[in-house]
């Protein structure tokens, strides 16, 4: 019995073994696709990234990768259904293959230039082809379809192509397409543009903040209040700082709201008749003398931006 279940083990680790070295992929029915997907959509849904053998199975002496588990156990239920002769569209040949592309890919297919004029094929079919759909493709969502190079606007529209290029690929632009737009230099613009765009985003998020918390700092004037926070935030969250920076700049603004917090305490605290100190809450003498305190220090009555 020992015997017969040793040699069971070595057979099953023998047949391990060469799906770890490579035989699994020589004997892939489907290629890297999943033929489920491809026997109900008739979508190319790749999964050659996936390394894990999750989703595979085994038939007729073949390998298949599914793309999730739903598609796995609808090929074990009925396997028949997905494979030759039962399966209604076969793979494409490796010709008729999308491929991705990089940019180095790309640059390198000099002097072949993309389809559509760098438009995005995707963008402008959903799109209904209006004008308005004339949306230009990133070099970094590329890929090559039947010898053509084609660009995508965002990745899930790439992956949307790569699922089914026969709808996309054969597309004609109108005689008038949107001219080329050229790069504009921030410091070309007024100063007005360059204020929208190079802080605008930065000065919103701290008038917002600035706008929630309605900051009043001790001895300074609800104005000053407000500007010395602004100043706080956009200098604790400038990403062109270093770490280092932003933190203690980030400390300065917890201090800063700590210390506008200070005023509503007290004041509620102190509401009402004198209490003996053994009435007071625990914190109430440390937050009264870094009150006062706040009164004693230089620039401008203890607000530091520096």
């Amino acid at each position: 019995m020992i015997k017969e279940v040793s040699t069971s083990m070595k057979y099953i680790q023998t047949y391990l073994d060469r799906i770890q070295k490579g035989k699994f992929k020589k004997s892939l029915k489907f290629g890297q696709y999943c033929p489920v997907c491809m026997a109900l959509h008739y979508h190319l849904v790749d999964i050659s990234e996936t390394a894990a053998l999750t989703h595979a199975a085994e038939y007729r002496g073949h390998y298949f990768k599914m793309c999730d588990e739903n598609h796995l156990e609808m090929f074990l239920s009925t396997p028949d259904q997905f494979v030759t002769p039962g399966c209604p569209h076969t793979l494409p040949k490796p010709h008729l293959l999308p491929r991705k592309l990089t940019e180095i890919h790309v640059k390198n297919r000099f002097p072949q230039q993309v389809e559509m004029k760098g438009y995005c094929p995707v963008t402008y079919l959903d799109g209904k082809q209006r004008y308005e759909a004339l949306v230009r493709g990133k070099m970094e969502y590329a890929v090559e379809y039947r010898e053509r190079i084609y660009i995508f606007e965002t990745k899930e529209k790439r992956d949307k192509f790569m699922r089914t290029p026969e709808t996309y690929w054969a597309q004609k632009l109108p005689i008038k397409v949107p001219p080329l737009s050229e790069p504009v230099h921030l410091t070309s613009l007024p100063t007005l543009g360059y204020l929208e765009q190079g802080v605008a985003e930065a000065v919103i998020k701290a008038m917002t903040a600035a706008g929630c918390l309605k900051p009043k700092h001790p001895y300074l004037s609800l104005k000053r209040s407000a500007l010395s926070y602004v100043a706080l935030y956009l200098k604790a969250f400038n990403h062109r700082s270093t770490d280092s920076i932003r933190q203690m700049y980030k400390k300065k603004l917890a201090s800063f709201e700590e210390n506008c917090m200070l005023i509503p305490y007290l004041s509620t605290v102190m509401k009402g008749n004198y209490r003996p100190p053994s009435e007071r809450p625990i914190d109430f003498e440390f937050k009264l003398n870094r009150f006062l305190a706040l009164s004693d220090l230089p620039g401008a009555n203890g607000v530091q931006l520096d």
